[in-house]
């Protein structure tokens, strides 16, 4: 069976709930290898929610999809307060980056009370903005940055993870609509230690299956090296 958008592999798939400090329920989902303990685990953060963005965009969808099966990685994936999508509506309402700090600890939370391995953030647009704001906060292995825009991310927050341990890798589309290659490497360097791979055809939104196995290698080249390049192919049954 070729590997396509639709593609759903083995996993071991929860509807979960967090719980917020100030009292929010917010709806997602964990999915797990299905014969076997994961290896790290990726805390997804999804793109803009008033523009779109929720825990289903594409690229998390598919991580969550794919992963578990092809690189032995839990997927973690959320609505932030006030999102929907099929699986739910989280409570609350969007608090432009502030109130979901309190997001992202919950979901820090529930990695620790499952005691799920070597969690990394994986950030989509907005979502880059809460890993970079609040991910020092946390006992992650690092940041991976899909398409970051610096919109809300102030420089001082940035210039915080300079001499961090913790790896930071962004991921920039050639066709960026909001930061493109060249001004990332100026406004990423008041973090020399930061990684910025520049994607040749890339744009913001990571269109098209191409673009999506580019992009779901990257984290899997970090993450779990031993398991790239990622199969094309799944045995049928």
């Amino acid at each position: 069976m070729e590997i396509r958008g639709a593609t759903v592999l083995p996993a071991r798939r929860e509807d979960i709930e967090l719980t917020t400090s100030d009292g929010l329920t917010l709806v997602g989902e964990l999915a797990l290898p299905a014969d076997r303990e994961p290896t790290a685990t990726l805390v997804t953060l999804h793109p803009l929610p008033t523009h779109g963005g929720f825990m289903d965009s594409h690229i998390i969808r598919k991580a969550a999809a794919r992963l578990p099966a092809l690189a032995s990685l839990a997927v973690l994936r959320f609505n932030t307060r006030g999102t929907t999508s099929p699986r739910g509506t989280s409570d609350g309402a969007f608090g432009e980056g502030v109130d979901e700090r309190a997001d992202v600890a919950a979901a820090m939370a529930f990695v620790a009370e499952r005691q799920l391995p070597d969690p990394w953030f994986v950030g989509w647009s907005f979502g880059t903005e809460l890993a970079l704001k609040y991910g020092r906060e946390h006992p992650v292995r690092g940041a991976i940055l899909l398409s970051p825009p610096l919109h809300r991310t102030s420089e001082e927050e940035l210039a915080a993870w300079a001499g961090d341990a913790r790896e930071l890798i962004a991921l920039i589309p050639e066709h960026d609509d909001y930061l493109q290659p060249a001004e990332a490497e100026e406004r990423f360097g008041v973090v020399p230690d930061a990684r910025l791979i520049a994607v040749e055809e890339g744009k913001h939104l990571w269109v098209g299956e191409k673009q999506t196995t580019r992009v779901l290698n990257e984290i899997v080249e970090i993450v779990a090296p031993d398991r790239v390049p990622l199969p094309t192919e799944w045995p049928d049954d």
